[in-house]
């Protein structure tokens, strides 16, 4: 399965921290989850959002912001309504993970 390899190449250069998002999911028992990707991230955004889902529960939805994302204070403005909708809003960021001594 191709998602699996290139899951696995993305754990490999960050760490995303997938496990403790699953967690916060389940714990706030979300059913819309907002993920924001910085542009080096982007690409990823689906097979993250695979994953996600593979490891939660099928009732969940994912929604991938694409708009730009220049840090932790950039917050999407998604208007009244749909803010109201969604339970967690995850951020990413893409510092690759430092190198690991031999």
């Amino acid at each position: 399965m191709k998602n699996k390899s290139t899951m696995d190449e993305i754990n490999e250069k960050y760490d995303l921290e997938l496990n403790k998002i699953i967690n916060n999911i389940k714990k706030c028992k979300a059913k819309l989850v907002l993920l924001q990707f910085p542009d080096g991230l982007k690409q990823y955004a689906t097979i993250i959002v695979d994953y996600l889902e593979e490891k939660t529960d099928n009732k969940i939805e994912f929604l991938i912001w694409l708009d730009t994302c220049y840090g932790a204070c950039d917050i999407p403005i998604l208007g009244k309504e749909v803010e109201k909708q969604i339970d967690l809003i995850v951020q990413f960021g893409h510092n690759e993970l430092m190198p690991r001594k031999q």
